[in-house]
């Protein structure tokens, strides 16, 4: 008879079945998960010699790609190189099969309101019998794949064709899906493009997610800038909505603030400003940068800059943190999402503000912060680190030292490498050799684990995994901040609202 490791990897060489759940190889993997008629099928062919090898004639588009466990003896290159290919698989893979969006999980839970899964973890009771599950998608999610989708056809996991295949479907479902004076909802049911309300008054225009996926679609025009009709059609398409994105809107026709949220039934009623220091400043950017609808340098400096909580100035363990209320830092996403496509690097503004110092320094305060570890969390240390946004044992957290838990997401650390890369390679080390058959699975790392609470999700977000891949690909060649830096429309945004790059 065949052992599991046998029918375990010649199922993952087989690009005509689908991705499985991480928990599948299990010792009963062949009884409870495999159909009779494909072990039979297996058998035959291993009886037959048969190669189950990817081949052209298989999969001539090259959209498969293929699953690996924990493997040891490698470079810290070709640890990488896992690390991106198979949190990617995540967007690849688990994407919506209609519109081709990122979903914004791969679990369902249970919440009329978002937020009656979200404050499951303060104890607030959820007897929901509605469900956010495969059927919605996350609009800013979408973005991050698609810089993703950038990094993989530059690496070769996957087609030029394959990839412009896949975007063609997205766009195409965007501009017919709802929108709100061009900007999107957080969420869009994947099949109908109809809005998934967040929340009974959120259930229209959602600025900031919109400002993750616009980043994604220019950085992908940016880099699909060849004549074929298809390179052509994405372009047009993407232009389109760039051109009816109306930001401007959002700031009620004053120069006070951004507001975060628009509704036709609700109108601005959710009076929620995008404040300073958070993972909106690039919601600010692109708003400014916007050709037909920018705003105006006076709301992001009343808006963003007149926060209360813009700048903080303090040291912690030795390190000065320019930017951001919270006492050590925030949840560590205030350093990853905006720098998706913002090369911090050289940045400033004419604020004094350095921003690869802000982005470094808040990483190493984070990392301090685990290390001193003050509340006695099992499992922190040196090379367990990263409070950021995710699931937690219960609910879902923006963990962070002002609201530290005992969780960790690898996302923090791993989207952390542009900043810290050689502690950001210690905790990965630690996430794949050490915890990895806990955490490990077809889509990369599990959302994220407790050793307080013997917890590790089962979960994977799509605003968690989408940074690792492509914050890794830019602490290595820098290809993301490259293709976004170099928009002129991006420049004139920058320009407009007081930075100056030194990088080229």
């Amino acid at each position: 008879m065949f052992s599991l490791k046998e029918v375990q990897d010649n199922y993952l060489r087989l690009p005509c079945l689908p991705a499985i759940p991480e928990n599948t190889f299990t010792a009963d993997f062949k009884v409870r998960v495999i159909c009779k008629q494909f072990i039979f099928f297996l058998i035959g062919m291993l009886i037959a010699g048969k190669p189950f090898a990817q081949s052209s004639k298989s999969n001539p588009q090259g959209e498969f790609i293929p699953v690996v466990g924990i493997i040891k003896n490698i470079s810290d290159a070709a640890l990488l190189d896992i690390v991106q290919r198979q949190t990617f698989r995540y967007f690849w893979h688990f994407s919506h099969p209609v519109s081709g969006m990122a979903r914004e999980r791969d679990n369902t839970v249970r919440a009329e309101s978002y937020w009656d899964y979200i404050n499951e973890a303060n104890d607030v009771p959820n007897l929901s019998k509605g469900t956010f599950g495969p059927e919605a998608c996350a609009v800013g999610g979408t973005g991050m794949g698609i810089m993703g989708t950038v990094v993989a056809v530059e690496r070769k996991w996957i087609s030029r064709d394959a990839a412009l295949k896949r975007l063609i479907k997205i766009v195409d479902f965007l501009v017919k899906a709802d929108c709100y004076h061009g900007i999107y909802p957080h969420f869009l049911n994947g099949a109908t493009g109809k809005t998934i309300p967040f929340d009974r008054i959120d259930d229209g225009a959602d600025i900031v997610e919109t400002s993750y996926l616009m980043m994604g679609l220019l950085t992908a025009k940016a880099y699909f800038n060849g004549e074929t009709i298809q390179e052509r059609y994405f372009r047009k398409r993407v232009d389109q909505m760039w051109a009816a994105a109306d930001w401007n809107w959002h700031t009620k026709g004053e120069d006070k603030n951004l507001y975060w949220h628009w509704s036709v039934n609700n109108d601005f009623n959710m009076n929620f400003p995008v404040l300073g220091y958070s993972e909106a400043l690039i919601t600010y950017i692109i708003s400014a940068s916007s050709p037909n609808h920018g705003i105006s340098k006076a709301v992001y400096e009343n808006g963003w800059v007149g926060s209360k909580d813009w700048k903080n100035g303090k040291k912690y363990y030795g390190y000065k943190l320019p930017l951001d209320g919270y006492d050590k830092g925030g949840p560590l996403f205030f350093e990853q999402y905006t720098y998706l496509g913002i090369n911090p690097f050289g940045l400033k503004d004419d604020h004094g503000i350095d921003y690869g110092e802000q982005t470094t320094n808040h990483t190493l305060i984070n990392r301090a912060y685990c290390i001193e570890n003050p509340k006695g969390y099992k499992g922190y240390g040196e090379n367990c680190w990263g409070l950021t946004a995710g699931d937690s044992f219960k609910g879902y957290v923006a963990h962070c030292p002002s609201d530290d838990r005992g969780v960790i997401q690898p996302t923090a650390a791993l989207s952390s490498f542009p900043y810290t890369p050689k502690y950001s390679m210690q905790a990965l080390k630690h996430f794949y050799y050490d915890l990895g058959p806990k955490l490990w699975g077809p889509y990369g790392f599990a959302d994220g684990f407790s050793e307080q609470h013997n917890w590790f999700a089962k979960t994977h977000l799509a605003i968690d995994q989408g940074p690792i891949v492509v914050m890794i690909e830019n602490y290595r060649t820098g290809l993301l901040w490259k293709l976004f830096m170099g928009i002129p429309d991006i420049k004139n945004g920058l320009a407009k609202l007081g930075f100056k790059s030194e990088r080229p």
